[in-house]
């Protein structure tokens, strides 16, 4: 039968993902077994997905990806039929197959495998590990269990639906909150007798639309266990690339979080691991010297906590160099007197644009560098991050980030006509602003709250919105850097939750503002980046 072009392109789709899942699926297999040689199983359900990969680039037409794959999988049947041991040399070699097939796997998305001599090398070089005269005595325990089970499979109905769909539908559900909202205004104007009766089912139908909401926020909401599991390639290949040993642990696989703060969160976690691993974690000869295991340990966790989920990137190894940090900070002038500052502002600094305490540069960046685009970021997630460590023990990176960037829980102030929405997690209290409490300029000032100086700055000012201050102003507290800042505004709203949509292009660098979204009167809310809107305030004012 002949394939029409549609067909053949969702022929291909489904290959690309399904081929994306069993690398995936393989690489983590991989690093797994070179820990645990002995696992037939597990290197049973390894060879089982080059075998199903091979098969279906065949199927769709891909002869070198099914080259590949096919000698990889020669290789792998030497290793199950215990012909050779499985060690870090073969395990090595598996892995760069997994890379050529990624790479050709990218040419096969546009119509074309992409086969270079590089390629063909590591194909070549399979097939001759494969080939070679057995070993013997050389593999893997011989009363393990053989099985006929695979990587992770299981028994679930599910069903793979584009990200942008999900997104569409929650854009979706949001577009008629609003509108129900509008309409809800509208029935509660009318006359009791009148409206009364149809606001109430009005009002059943607004229940019904937000578990709607919700339900599709959860299918947006995937387990963090495979993401984290990602990183045992990286973790494997930089640890031996620095001639260190370390240990990848993963806890709180289960937790859930939406898939674009996944996406977002790879490379400020990828930073994180190579900075740990490669400032952080001895070597294994000074860690037997000071009486540690040879072999570091480096943690992933995730857990919730409230609305938020927290992630933390824990190590065994040396800690933060806190006289090292004072050093760079005093020479750099980022900070004065940095020896006379709490031990987490101290640490805070790694933070700041360009700060490193690497001696000699590396592959790998030193202790610090880059830091600053990690926190910015997380902070484009809406997030914070800071750090704490102890001397000989280690340290841990913590980042706290919303479930999901699709809808936030926001505080509604008003200034001038314009409404603007800042995330309820950094919101800690509301006053009013009193007159003969103001110090400073317009723009940055400061008030005396219950004995402690509050810095805050005026969001009016900020945004140059016309027309004068109104009688009676108002500061929200916020959480910023470890401490508290207040945001000067004309009115309080309250509490509501906002479906955030994107600004543009045109607006989508607007300082100090993260997205917008639609309030109920139909008027766009610009939700506010709390961090960077007071961080660029501070910086001013220094």
């Amino acid at each position: 039968m002949q394939l029409t072009d549609k067909d053949r392109e969702l022929l291909l789709q489904t290959f690309l993902a399904e081929a994306a899942e069993h690398l995936r699926a393989i690489e983590e297999g991989l690093v797994t077994l070179e820990a645990n040689p002995g696992d037939a199983e597990l290197l049973h359900g390894i060879f089982r997905m080059a075998h199903s990969l091979k098969g279906d680039a065949s199927m769709v037409g891909f002869p070198r990806i099914a080259e590949v794959a096919h000698a990889a999988e020669d290789l792998l049947e030497r290793l199950r039929e215990q012909d050779f041991a499985v060690t870090a040399e073969r395990i090595s070699l598996l892995l760069e197959a997994v890379d050529v097939l990624r790479a050709l796997l990218d040419g096969a998305a546009t119509g074309a495998e992409v086969f270079t001599p590089a390629h063909a090398a590591v194909r070549d070089a399979l097939s001759t590990a494969a080939h070679a005269a057995a070993t013997p005595h050389a593999a893997v325990d011989a009363t393990a269990a053989r099985s006929e089970g695979t990587i992770a499979e299981g028994e679930s109905r599910t069903l793979r639906v584009d990200v942008a769909k999900l997104d569409r539908m929650l854009n979706l559900t949001g577009e008629i909150a609003i509108a129900r909202g509008r309409v809800a205004q509208q029935l509660a104007a009318l006359p009791p007798q009148v409206g009364a009766q149809i606001l109430e089912a009005h009002r059943e139908a607004d229940r019904l639309q937000l578990e709607l909401q919700e339900q599709v926020t959860k299918a947006r909401m995937v387990p963090v266990g495979p993401f984290f599991r990602q990183y045992g390639r990286v973790v494997r290949d930089l640890a031996h690339a620095h001639g260190k040993s370390v240990r990848l642990v993963i806890e709180g696989d289960d937790v859930e979080v939406d898939t674009r703060v996944v996406q977002r969160l790879r490379d400020p976690l990828t930073h994180m691991i190579r900075n740990t691993i490669d400032h952080g974690i001895e070597s294994p000869e000074l860690r037997a010297a000071l009486g540690k295991a040879p072999e570091g340990c480096l943690t992933l966790r995730a857990a919730h906590e409230g609305g938020l989920i927290v992630i933390e990137v824990k190590d065994d190894g040396a800690g933060f160099n806190r006289e090292r940090i004072a050093a760079r900070a005093r020479s750099t002038g980022v900070a004065a007197a940095p020896e006379l500052l709490p031990d987490a502002d101290l640490l805070a600094l790694v933070f700041a644009p360009g700060f490193s305490t690497a001696e000699s540069v590396t592959d790998l960046s030193g202790r610090g560098v880059g830091m600053d685009v990690v926190r910015k970021n997380v902070e484009a997630l809406r997030g914070t991050i800071d750090i704490a460590s102890v001397t000989g023990e280690g340290s841990t990176l913590t980042v706290r980030l919303p479930l999901t960037l699709a809808i936030i829980d926001g505080f509604s102030v008003g200034v001038g006509d314009e409404t603007y929405i800042l995330p309820l997690d950094s919101v800690l209290e509301c006053l009013a602003l009193p007159r003969d409490e103001r110090q400073g300029g317009a723009a940055g000032c400061v008030i005396n709250l219950r004995g402690q100086p509050l810095p805050y700055l005026r969001l009016r000012d900020r945004f140059q919105v016309p027309g004068d201050r109104p009688v009676r102003e108002h500061v929200v507290v916020v959480q910023h850097a470890g401490g508290r800042a207040g945001i000067a505004v004309d009115a309080l709203f309250g509490e509501s939750q906002a479906v955030i949509k994107s600004l543009g292009t045109m607006l989508d660098r607007l300082s100090g503002v993260s997205g917008s979204t639609i309030l109920g009167d139909g008027r766009v809310a610009l939700i506010l980046d709390t961090p960077a809107l007071l961080r660029e305030a501070i910086n001013q004012e220094g």
